[in-house]
């Protein structure tokens, strides 16, 4: 596992370095005292996680944090401040965890740990894997997908949560604009979503994914890795990923999310017995 710690502190870097020495991983440590040096170096690496103090002279870590995420969109940012009041800003940037100083070993061991298991699953024999837990997000050999608009990336969202059924366009409609009358004018919309979402796909050759048939459309499971359908499979890195949260930018998801932690529970309940 490959970890950047930036921190202008020399003494605190030593320490995290220590400290990330110990963990069960077998991990590399590349620190930083300058942020930008730090933005530098994503041009040509990548690094599972990123440990950020947020107030750094040169650049702020929160800007930092932003700027890992567009050169490495699956680098895990977990923030190492003094100061508690940086929370809500700091998961703004999708942080995946917060700690505050001194930082403790179980602490950050903790986190590494849940930032981990965030991660994508990565199944080599498929291009397109697509996470659901938390927020939603599609990766094509192993970069993010940027979608042009927002109710492009929700339709897709909503296909992949039906898991393979055939959906109507009026069905699609009523979720995305929330049930308003399926008239001539939201038809011509939903034209627009679904060309988008088609051209986005298109952009990065994951067209396949999505299949349309007389009215009706529909993703082809067969055709991607989702933590979603290895959870069902009974999958236990998917099943352990799962913390409660499902999709969290879509209302129309707390349904599923319901469901799965109904199902977690269930699942927890027959490992005690």
């Amino acid at each position: 596992m490959k970890i950047v710690c930036v921190d202008d502190e020399p003494l605190l870097l030593n320490t995290v370095v220590s400290l990330c020495k110990k963990l069960p991983q077998e991990n590399e440590v590349i620190t930083f005292t300058k942020a930008r040096k730090a933005l530098e170096w994503f041009d040509n690496n990548k690094a599972d996680i990123a440990l950020l103090d947020i107030e750094i002279p040169d650049l702020d870590g929160l800007t930092l944090a932003a700027g890992i995420k567009v050169k490495s969109p699956n680098t895990a940012v977990i923030f190492l401040t003094g100061y508690s009041q940086y929370a809500v800003d700091a998961f703004k940037v999708r942080a995946s965890g917060y700690i505050l100083k001194p930082i403790k070993y179980d602490r950050l061991a903790e986190e590494i740990e849940y930032a981990l298991k965030k991660m994508p699953h990565i199944n080599t024999e498929k291009r397109v894997v697509i996470k659901t837990f938390c927020q939603f997000e599609v990766f094509v050999d192993g970069k993010i997908v940027a979608f042009s608009r927002e109710k492009a990336k929700e339709l897709l969202a909503y296909l992949v949560d039906r898991q393979g059924s055939r959906i109507k366009r009026q069905q699609l409609a009523s979720v995305l604009f929330e049930d308003v009358q399926y008239d001539r004018n939201i038809q011509k919309q939903l034209d627009v979503i679904m060309r988008s979402m088609r051209d986005t796909l298109k952009t990065y050759d994951a067209l396949d994914i999505v299949e349309l048939s007389k009215g009706y459309i529909r993703v082809v499971p067969e055709k991607m890795d989702c933590d979603l359908y290895r959870f069902f499979e009974g999958d236990t890195n998917a099943i352990n990923s799962y913390r409660g949260e499902y999709m969290n930018e879509y209302s129309w998801a707390s349904l599923t999310e319901a469901y799965l932690y109904r199902k977690k529970m269930d699942m927890g309940k027959g490992a005690e017995l």
